[in-house]
């Protein structure tokens, strides 16, 4: 009996009836989507919330970067909480947290309440998120069945920041920038009512690691923090120097906690897997330059090509399209056929390939169907093919009782990537415009800007294709 066999058969809780199974794949998929749209629903919307609330400028962006730091934060937490807790209970827990958040988002009456319900809605978001993952394996069984769902589950961490760039202009447009909000009440309502179809699995005798899960949140959160602050008051501001060093001390302060505690929140036998490292290490890759991307490309329809909010959702059309073919059928086939890291590093080199084409034919009058939908296509099936390749990658093999913490490992890597990606990738493009004004034309020292931004962004994505080639060593069908 294999490794990977062995482990999967310590659980005592047996998967879901085969006919329960399409009922629990959509509500875990509908969570995974509406969690991840969350990261870019509120983007179209900003200038309609600043003219509604009043917001200064400068404090705009903290309605997207707080929930990301949340996000992005507690996630390990929440992934350790599920396998001490008990998955289901701290998944419902997470939703409806998420779900008053929201609420309480759109009746905000000012910008520091719809901050202060950011910050909780991202809490909520990072308890449900690696909770609905380790479901997902308690769900269904080993083999095929699982590899599907698991395609399904990646599918919609690349879906989800797209659908909210459309939903967000959609409503924004046609109703109020408050139900790019209200909007997750009903849905979170739907995936409350189908929990009971979920496989709860059995949880993991101990105490949570409260000194560890304090270090890692403020930790990680510090570093987004100083991103956020050095893109708006500068790099070299006290308060961004300080928070990068609080940062890098706060996260060695978590290493030699986890070494010390008798019950780490990551324990070592889930980080020390080779494979598990390096699906990790690609998806903060994927998170840092894809995040960035649509923030920039966003930017160039909207203030360069003066797109409106709908429009700009709709132009994202063949990037939803390349992400649900490629993580549909084709990924899963191909993992079923290829190495996982063949899979996954041929994804990032798509997602790579996709920017390069910007870079090479980004104008301040370029036509989308020649530059920009080629491009979206490359990028969006990429996208697809590394979710799915890391995802399974990530969960294989891993013990019943550490899967909440797999999953918000994979979690952490791509919002943490995301984050610190948008802060450095913005702070360059800033910099390339600033340097070419007042000479060129604002358009044009703009478009400049954008395209220096991704082309760091094809940067990140090569270097995680190599990544994928030196680390991963799945032999075989990964999926079996």
């Amino acid at each position: 009996m294999s490794v990977q066999n062995r482990t999967e058969l310590t659980s005592q809780t047996p998967p879901a009836a085969p006919r329960r199974l399409g009922p629990a794949l959509l509500v875990i998929a509908t969570a995974q989507l509406m969690l991840v749209l969350d990261d870019t629903i509120v983007n179209v919307a900003l200038p309609s919330v600043q003219r509604s609330l009043h917001l200064a400028t400068s404090h705009l962006n903290w309605v997207i970067s707080f929930y990301a730091l949340t996000f992005g934060g507690l996630m390990l937490a929440g992934g350790r909480a599920g396998d001490l807790f008990g998955r289901l209970k701290v998944f419902r827990l997470g939703i409806v947290v998420f779900t008053l958040a929201s609420l309480a988002g759109g009746f905000a009456p000012n910008g520091a309440a719809l901050i202060a319900a950011r910050v909780v809605q991202g809490s909520g978001a990072a308890i449900a998120a690696p909770c609905a993952l380790s479901l997902l394996a308690t769900t269904f069984p080993a083999g095929p069945a699982r590899t599907r769902a698991l395609g399904v589950y990646g599918a919609m961490g690349g879906l989800g920041s797209v659908v909210g760039l459309l939903l967000g202009g959609a409503l924004t447009e046609y109703l109020s920038w408050r139900w790019v909000l209200f909007i997750n009440v009903p849905i979170a309502i739907g995936v409350l009512i189908g929990t009971g179809v979920l496989v709860p699995g059995d949880t993991e005798r101990g105490a949570l690691d409260v000194p560890g899960a304090i270090a890692a949140t403020l930790g990680i959160g510090s570093l987004i923090f100083a991103l956020t602050r050095g893109g708006t008051n500068g790099w070299d501001d006290a308060g961004t120097l300080a928070s990068f060093a609080a940062g890098a001390v706060l996260l060695a302060a978590f290493g030699l906690i986890e070494r010390r505690s008798r019950a780490p929140m990551v324990p070592s036998r889930v980080v020390r897997d080779r494979n598990r490292a390096g699906a990790n290490a690609v998806m903060l890759l994927l998170g840092a330059g894809m995040l960035a991307m649509f923030y920039l490309l966003t930017l160039y329809m909207q203030v360069v090509r003066g797109y409106s909010a709908v429009h700009t959702g709709l132009a994202y059309l063949p990037f939803v399209a390349g992400v649900g073919v490629a993580s549909g059928g084709l990924g899963p086939r191909l993992l079923g056929a290829v190495p996982a890291r063949i899979v996954i590093a041929a994804g990032m080199l798509l997602c790579a390939g996709g920017l390069a084409w910007y870079v090479a034919m980004l104008t301040p009058t370029s036509d989308y169907f020649v530059v920009m939908l080629p491009a979206m296509l490359a990028g969006g099936t990429g996208t697809g093919l590394t979710f799915v390749g890391c995802t399974t990658t990530g969960m294989l093999g891993v013990a019943p009782r550490d899967s909440g913490v797999a999953a918000g490992l994979l979690n952490t890597s791509v919002q943490v990537g995301s984050a610190l990606g948008l802060g450095a990738l913005a702070a360059i493009a800033s910099t390339v415009t600033r340097s070419r004004l007042p000479g060129d034309a604002v358009a044009a020292a703009l478009t400049d800007g954008y395209v220096a931004g991704l082309l760091a962004g094809a940067v990140l994505f090569a270097a995680g294709a190599l990544v994928a080639v030196c680390t991963i060593r799945v032999a075989g069908r990964p999926a079996r």
